[in-house]
C-alpha cells in the first residue's frame, strides 16, 4: 500500500447525481408527452419537465467528463 493515493473529486459525484436525476425527470416528461395526465397543469404546453431533465442530464454529463478520476500510470 505504498504510493500516492489520489482522491476522487466531489464534482464527479455531483455530476453523477445530476445526470441520474435528469434521466428520471426526462423519463417522466417523455412519459407525460406520450400519455398525458387526466388533469393537465396550467402551463403543460411548455413541457418544463422535458427541458429541465435534458438540462440536468447535459450538466451532469459535462461534470462527469470534466472531473472523471484519472488513473495512475
Amino acid at each position: 500500500m505504498s504510493g500516492k493515493q489520489e482522491s476522487i473529486s466531489i464534482w464527479f459525484f455531483i455530476g453523477s447525481l445530476l445526470a441520474f436525476y435528469g434521466l428520471l425527470i426526462l423519463g417522466y416528461g417523455v412519459y407525460a408527452l406520450v400519455w398525458p395526465p387526466a388533469t393537465r397543469p396550467v402551463l403543460a404546453e411548455l413541457h418544463a419537465d422535458v427541458w429541465w431533465g435534458a438540462l440536468l442530464v447535459a450538466v451532469g454529463v459535462f461534470y462527469c467528463i470534466k472531473f472523471f478520476p484519472k488513473r495512475a500510470k
